[in-house]
């Protein structure tokens, strides 16, 4: 049986003596590989694959490490294939699939649809704060705007299918919109809102009449996420990738998602694609009566 440990102490002897790292960097390197050896159960470093290293990357995720964390233990496990590769261990160098500074965009946080349904009916809409913040739930979702696009939203950038969003650089899009999140909008605004009578006013405010911020947007949606004893790390930009996802896995062209995501390079919407793909092999995997 292959001792992967061992391994792993030949790597540390390698990065120290013929890499010149301090001892802060093997440290951190010895305990990003050890985590992932464990973690992932590894006995033999040749059954590894990108797949498995994905995987370990989204668990992170899942626990609410941070990018920089996680870019920096991706950087532990590039240099360490690389290793295996050199010393003829693996046959192919698996760090070279992964884009260190953008790793993170290639495990978005997604919900299900269920958590999403348990997340949008925390709110209670008796009083003007669960009024407004239902409100602002289901247009995260129904649009996958952005928060700092929702935050900036006026009363006349909303109609009775779409909205009006203002994006990055000034450039704006319109975005369709479902049922539900009209339907959400126009209870916070008819029972709480009647005051209104400027069509620029913004369309969230807060408890002090100002207009909703982004950090106030994620305060209540990690609260409701909490309260909905939702497991994952939840933010505003986790509906907006769940918009996206469950789009794609209905069968919604990735042009059109590009448009309402207001993504300028199609790339940038791909990531997707890589989520949805491994979703999908392993539903046909568990299901399929011959896999």
């Amino acid at each position: 049986m292959d001792l992967s440990s061992a391994w792993i102490g030949d790597f540390l002897d390698y990065i120290r003596t013929e890499k010149g790292l301090s001892s802060h960097t093997i440290e951190a390197y010895s305990r990003d590989v050890r985590s992932f050896a464990e973690a992932m159960g590894i006995e033999q470093w040749e059954l590894v694959s990108s797949e498995t290293i994905l995987s370990f990357l989204s668990i992170l995720r899942d626990k609410g490490y941070a990018s920089s964390t996680i870019c920096r233990t991706l950087v532990a496990l590039k240099v360490f294939f690389r290793f295996l590769k050199k010393e003829g261990k693996i046959q192919s160098d698996l760090g070279r699939y992964f884009e260190t500074p953008k790793i993170w965009q290639l495990i978005p946080q997604v919900l299900s649809i269920e958590e999403v349904e348990a997340l949008l009916s925390q709110p209670q809409v008796h009083d003007v704060q669960g009024a407004r913040d239902k409100a602002i739930l289901e247009l995260l979702y129904a649009t996958g705007m952005r928060v700092s696009e929702l935050c900036g939203l006026n009363l006349s950038d909303l109609a009775d299918t779409f909205v009006k969003v203002r994006g990055k650089g000034k450039k704006e899009r319109v975005v369709p919109v479902g049922r539900k999140a009209i339907e959400a909008v126009d209870y916070y605004l008819s029972h709480f809102r009647t005051e209104i009578s400027d069509d620029h006013a913004p369309l969230f405010i807060s408890s002090r009449g100002k207009r909703m911020d982004r950090i106030a947007v994620w305060a209540r949606i990690k609260a409701y996420g909490k309260s909905a004893q939702i497991a994952k790390s939840i933010s505003p930009h986790t509906l907006r990738h769940s918009f996206a996802t469950h789009l794609l896995e209905n069968g919604a062209d990735l042009r059109l998602i590009q448009d309402m995501l207001g993504h300028e390079d199609i790339g940038t919407t791909d990531r997707y694609t890589h989520v949805t793909g491994n979703r999908l092999k392993t539903a046909f995997n568990r299901f399929h009566p011959r896999p």
